[in-house]
């Protein structure tokens, strides 16, 4: 931990209203012998209550990335990048959007507000499967973190 009373964890959080798409991601980041956490929230109300809440230090915690999907009920991928993207705290971790969308105007707004990568979910599975582990490898293998 940092002496901000910031915790930055090694968890990725899937925050995604499909179960399928979890379900699918999650066996693949197992497959490629992913060591993080995965936590799945189904909406955007759900992710903005846990980055606001605090561990049992009393230190707001954070993981390590964010996989976000555009289209979810309730608070949608647009509204949660744009307050994580507006928030000077919420703003470092990276939010890495996953959809199905292939709207030109969602790529833009993804980058415009701050996104950090734009994935469009495949169909076909053995593409799931390629993109997941291309994603694994580049975000948690070949980057380095601002926090780590």
């Amino acid at each position: 931990m940092n002496d901000t009373g910031r915790e930055f964890l090694e968890k990725i959080l899937i925050v995604d209203d499909d179960e399928d798409d979890y379900l699918l991601a999650l066996e693949v980041f197992k497959e490629a012998g992913l060591k993080n956490e995965i936590l799945w929230l189904k909406d955007g109300d759900e992710l903005m209550d846990l980055l606001g809440s605090k561990n049992s230090d009393g230190h707001s915690v954070y993981p390590c990335l964010i996989l976000l999907d555009l289209n979810m009920p309730k608070k949608d991928g647009r509204e949660v990048l744009l307050e994580i993207k507006e928030d000077p705290i919420l703003r470092i971790i990276p939010t890495i959007i996953f959809s199905t969308s292939k709207a030109e105007v969602d790529i833009q707004f993804t980058y415009e507000r701050g996104g950090n990568s734009y994935i469009q979910k495949p169909v076909q599975f053995q593409d799931f499967v390629h993109v997941i582990e291309v994603f694994t490898d580049y975000w948690l293998n070949t980057v380095t973190l601002p926090y780590r």
